[in-house]
């Protein structure tokens, strides 16, 4: 009994082992104290035994262990928390655009927590019988362009150049007297466009061979309410925030570095679509020449698109124009690029939204799965699999994965996520109710949001296997008012790549503002 009884010294000693484990500690900048050291009673006596303190041994050595734990905890969670709000900026990056790269503008707002999709409604299947095509679209439309020399009867143009339309003609000589007594050089630039039937679409005249500070372009169109309409335009006011950039023709086509140098990122998939379609095969020669690309460009700023406005190739010897494309700007659907002699190039541009190896498949039919015979089943004969199949619509471009995958069009993001056998899909919503479906995606740009306004040519995603996919490719769709549009039909006429009657005035009067001077 003796043997457990503790001397004083001891106590003290072991008093003094309390007093410092049991201090003042701070927990994330909080103090605690766990005993009050001033209280405690030194004085002990003879009879207390070791049993009586091992209880608040006990304690403090459970007290000191929480101790040294907390702070690493207390670290990890700190940790933790870094990494949270890291990822949440992940999520809520703004992004501040460079004045080289303005194809995307922010409008979905800042909130953190959005939905993949801004309406259901767009996985819902139609019948592709529904669809009604805009028969608004002028499919015979034609132009027509030179320099009429000048002479003693210059109200007698209309004629001149082709216009059979009596009526026509009264309202040209009573409406340009003022016009002819401004005319400088020899002979008068026009433009003419002819639609079904040869049928007078929009005629318009320039001041004579000059561009200058006094150029003007008159342009003559058909009323909707009977008659016809005249709009004056002047070079000095619609070339204001307009550059006309020159660049070698090889380097367009075999040097992408020197073109990077010129234009922004967002219009060299622009650039480059249009080349590779007005370059004529039969000049293939003429990227051993001095030929050379002539735009005219609108660099654009932080409220409207960088736009090119004019491509020519031409030969700067002679100022011969082989080839050249017009964008025209419509407020109903997506404006288009149109040739010189009236051609539109809108559908190639709807069908390439990156460069691909090959189409391995188009809409149509696919087999899906087939059942065979059981191999164990006691049959006298086997029956042949059943087949079945499944409607594909859209078209798949095969490509690697990492592939750039660029939007077809000015729209915006409708849809951006996860969805099913799309896998990784991408919807842009276009002006006319159309929508484009980009599928089985890899991955997206990392400053794309759903709601963003994206332009033309704007890289969006890259090819990946995701979703219900058997390969790296790209799945595209283009549908219009929700219905499937096989845009490789030739039946397949929108108004997308048409040129409509209202139209026509504006590409006649470009092509005398923005092309090369007409050679006298």
């Amino acid at each position: 009994m003796t043997s457990l009884i503790l001397k004083m010294t001891d106590l003290v000693n072991i008093q003094g082992t309390l007093d410092n484990c049991c201090t003042t500690t701070s927990i994330s900048e909080r103090r605690l104290t766990l005993l009050d050291n001033v209280a405690v009673n030194r004085k002990a006596s003879q009879s207390t035994r070791a049993f009586a303190w091992a209880p608040s041994l006990f304690a403090c050595a459970l007290i000191s262990l929480t101790l040294g734990l907390a702070p690493k905890a207390d670290a990890q969670a700190q940790a933790q928390t870094k990494q949270n709000q890291k990822d949440s900026q992940v999520r809520q990056k703004v992004i501040i655009q460079s004045p080289g790269q303005r194809g995307i503008k922010d409008t979905a707002g800042n909130s953190s927590t959005k939905p993949n999709s801004l309406n259901p409604a767009l996985f819902q299947r139609k019948n592709p019988d529904e669809l009604v095509l805009d028969s608004a679209g002028n499919l015979d439309y034609r132009i027509s362009q030179g320099c009429l020399r000048r002479s003693l009867s210059e109200d007698s143009l209309p004629s001149a150049v082709g216009i059979d339309n009596r009526a026509f003609s009264e309202f040209f000589k009573n409406q340009t007297k003022s016009f002819f007594d401004r005319m400088r050089g020899e002979c008068i630039p026009y433009v003419v466009a002819f639609g079904t039937r040869n049928r007078f679409n929009s005629l318009s005249i320039m001041n004579g061979p000059i561009q200058d500070a006094k150029t003007e372009v008159w342009t003559f169109t058909p009323s909707a309410f009977g008659g016809f309409l005249v709009q004056q335009d002047y070079l000095i006011n619609e070339s204001k925030n307009l550059s006309e950039i020159r660049i070698p023709l090889r380097e367009v086509l075999y040097d992408p570095s020197k073109v990077n140098d010129r234009l922004p990122v967002e219009l060299i998939w622009e650039l480059n679509s249009i080349i590779k379609q007005i370059y004529p095969e039969e000049n293939n020669s003429l990227e051993n020449t001095n030929s050379v690309v002539r735009m005219i460009v609108d660099f654009g700023d932080r409220e409207r698109w960088a736009q090119i406005w004019a491509v020519e190739i031409i030969d700067p010897s002679d100022k011969e124009v082989f080839a050249s494309a017009y964008w025209v700007e419509r407020s109903d659907i997506p404006g288009g690029f149109f040739t010189g002699s009236g051609e539109s190039l809108e559908r190639s541009f709807w069908t390439n939204p990156l460069s691909y190896r090959r189409i391995s498949r188009g809409v149509g039919s696919v087999r899906t799965s087939s059942k065979r015979p059981n191999k164990n089943a006691p049959t006298a004969q086997a029956a042949p699999p059943k087949q079945s199949y499944r409607a594909h619509m859209g078209i798949d471009y095969a490509a690697p994965t990492g592939t750039p995958v660029f939007s077809v069009a000015n729209g915006k993001i409708a849809h951006l996520g996860f969805n099913g056998a799309f896998g990784n899909l991408i919807v842009i919503e276009h002006p006319g109710n159309y929508h484009t479906y980009y599928a089985h995606l890899s991955n997206y740009n990392v400053e794309l949001e759903l709601g963003n306004e994206v332009r033309r040519g704007f890289e969006i995603g890259y090819v990946g296997s995701t979703g219900r996919s058997t390969g790296p490719h790209l799945h595209f769709e283009l549908r219009k008012n929700g219905i499937y549009v096989d845009p490789y039909a030739a039946k397949t006429q929108l108004d997308l790549w048409s040129m409509r009657d209202n139209e026509s005035g504006q590409l006649t009067r470009e092509i005398l503002l923005f092309g090369s001077p007409t050679k006298q």
